[in-house]
């Protein structure tokens, strides 16, 4: 989208979020969760470093303001709680077509190892549907992400 449809959009779900007292977290763009006021941004491998993300939230005087990344390794996961992210995405945990050029699917015992190694929320992503989801929690995710699933709601849960 044009930036400034984006922050119209943004705008939107900022102000229906907080109806339900939920945060709006925008991907990718530091511009856009600004202007809309946006409780935070979600990095990706080619977004704005995390490190210059960190830096403006402690000078803007911003703690509140979270910080996400998206990691596909133990040691990027780790690098990203040392960067001062507030929680990370991991994965591809399984196969799925939008996660492919990541990689092979990493898993659900290296997404225990790395809910293991760090102190942040991880949240699995990449082939979660709602019979592998529980999995996931029990090695230690504090959540997860779909695309697919919630493109598929009628037959997501039985």
């Amino acid at each position: 989208m044009e930036g400034r449809a984006l922050v119209e959009l943004a705008r939107f779900a900022v102000r229906e979020a907080s109806v339900a007292s939920a945060r709006v977290l925008i991907n990718d763009r530091l511009d856009v969760a600004l202007a809309a006021n946006a409780a935070g941004v979600h990095l990706g491998e080619q977004s704005l470093p995390l490190e210059v993300v960190a830096d403006w939230r402690r000078s803007a005087g911003r703690p509140d303001f979270m910080i996400g990344v998206s990691t596909h390794s133990l040691e990027a996961a780790r690098a990203a709680e040392r960067g001062g992210a507030d929680y990370v995405f991991f994965g591809p945990v399984f196969a799925t077509p939008s996660k492919a050029e990541y990689g092979a699917p990493q898993g659900i015992a290296r997404l225990r190892q790395v809910c293991a190694a760090v102190t942040i929320p991880v949240l699995a992503i990449g082939g979660v549907t709602y019979e592998n989801m529980f999995v996931c929690l029990e090695a230690g995710a504090a959540g997860v992400a779909a695309i697919r699933w919630f493109q598929n709601l009628e037959t997501a849960a039985p």
